[in-house]
């Protein structure tokens, strides 16, 4: 127990830059207090920040990008640029890998996962983000379809409104940046507790991460995450599930799952990756 805490502490000492990887729900505050936008240039290095944008999910990735170009100037962001990458031959590119071998925040913006991980997955530039953002030398944020992504396991659509079941969510591969978990985001605005519940059933090893819009949660490098925005972060445990009948029943049948651990957490609170514990904002200590 010891060797563990002295571990924790170690990966707690603090960097230049503290860098985090930021899980946004989508539709993110950009006009009035930009609170999840500000937190992302301050840990990619505020004044000193050089951010990449790729906004290869949207079909309208020069007006998309543009629109954060003006947003992360504006917030005092030292260098800003966009990598308008559309097809995966361009991630060979020497222009697009030295942006990444330079910049100290990749965002990653809204629109489809699909196109996202079609133009990213298995590429060099891919390669040089993950390397970068393991070695705690790059903050990362992806909204919405750039949230969906982070996990090994990626909720790629579905539906709502029914009972859990199979055929209500569409599984791909996803970035996996942060590969413990399933991200759904645009959650209790899309009612997409089911969604997520089914993706689960089927991977029952993983941990469940939903996300409401203008809402993030910031995975720091010492396996903690702390919400942070206006809406909740809702954890689906099922470490210790008992029975799930999903192996055997067809696809529109309900799936029943027992012993499912839930959690909400709101502004401020923290959930363990790996310890699986909650740490309500009103215990901690500010600093």
């Amino acid at each position: 127990m010891p060797q563990l805490k002295a571990k924790s502490l170690e990966m707690r000492t603090p960097q230049a830059t503290k860098t985090a990887v930021l899980v946004i729900g989508g539709a993110e505050d950009k006009v009035h207090g930009r609170e999840i936008l500000r937190t992302f240039v301050s840990r990619s290095g505020a004044s000193n920040a050089h951010i990449t944008i790729i906004p290869s999910a949207s079909r309208e990735p020069s007006i998309i990008g543009g629109r954060y170009v003006r947003i992360f100037e504006e917030m005092g962001a030292k260098k800003v640029e966009i990598l308008d990458i559309r097809e995966r031959e361009q991630c060979e590119d020497s222009y697009i890998q030295a942006s990444l071998e330079g910049c100290t925040g990749v965002f990653l913006t809204g629109g489809d996962q699909l196109r996202l991980c079609g133009v990213l997955s298995d590429t060099p530039a891919m390669s040089i983000i993950r390397q970068r953002v393991r070695g705690g030398q790059l903050t990362l944020a992806g909204t919405s379809a750039g949230a969906a992504v982070m996990g090994h396991h990626m909720i790629a659509g579905g539906g709502s409104g029914e009972s859990p079941n199979r055929s209500l969510v569409d599984m791909a591969t996803g970035l996996g940046f942060i590969p413990e978990v399933i991200v759904d985001q645009h959650f209790h605005n899309r009612n997409r507790m089911v969604r997520l519940v089914s993706a689960l059933a089927a991977h029952p090893d993983r941990l469940g991460i939903g996300i409401d819009e203008d809402t993030c949660a910031m995975f720091e490098r010492d396996g903690w995450l702390q919400v942070l925005g206006k809406g909740s972060v809702t954890i689906v445990d099922p470490t210790e599930v008992t029975h799930t009948n999903e192996p055997h029943v067809g696809a529109t049948e309900p799936l029943n799952l027992h012993n499912l651990r839930l959690h909400i957490l709101s502004h401020g609170d923290r959930y363990h990756l790996y310890q699986r514990t909650v740490l309500p904002a009103v215990y901690r200590v500010s600093s």
